[in-house]
């Protein structure tokens, strides 16, 4: 009869023994999660920093192509500055503008064409004045500033005179 509980008390320290097994697992499996939450943690956190310098360096270093460019436009203005007379002064200008008007054309710029007549269109112009006038009201009849799209967008309405 001595045998029963003794061999309960031998289970008894099995289970125990089984279950301290489990814990410990458990604490192990735990440790690993912890520890690999930890690191894509600190990674995501690394990745957001770096994510973070790269925008910083696209704002920054972003419109250098445009600057390179610009360049030749701004050599241009030195060059007839030092050869400056009437007609070459004036051939100097033009070409500077033609070669400033390529690159923005290039880079997406696009004039918006302003004809007198047409409807004023919030979208497009601004309205600077108004002024009587025997043609529809609403219509355009001159345009005061050119205004401008870039990519489609405007950036810059065209300023215009409308008859009230």
């Amino acid at each position: 009869m001595d045998d029963p509980p003794n061999n309960n008390n031998e289970d008894n320290v099995n289970e125990l023994t089984e279950l301290r097994q489990k814990l410990e697992m458990c604490e192990k499996e735990k440790e690993e999660y912890l520890s690999g939450w930890r690191r894509s943690r600190a990674d995501y956190a690394n990745y957001k920093n770096e994510e973070i310098k790269r925008l910083e360096d696209v704002v920054k270093y972003g419109n250098a192509d445009i600057i390179k460019e610009l360049i030749a436009v701004l050599e241009s203005f030195d060059l007839a500055l030092q050869n400056f007379n009437e007609k070459e002064a004036q051939n100097g200008i033009t070409r500077m503008k033609d070669q400033l008007s390529e690159i923005l054309r290039r880079r997406g710029l696009q004039k918006i064409e302003v004809k007198a007549g047409e409807l004023f269109d919030p979208a497009y112009h601004e309205v600077v004045t108004q002024e009587e006038s025997e043609r529809p009201p609403d219509s355009i009849l001159e345009e005061l500033s050119a205004g401008y799209t870039l990519h489609g967008k405007v950036i810059k309405p065209s300023k215009v005179k409308v008859v009230k």
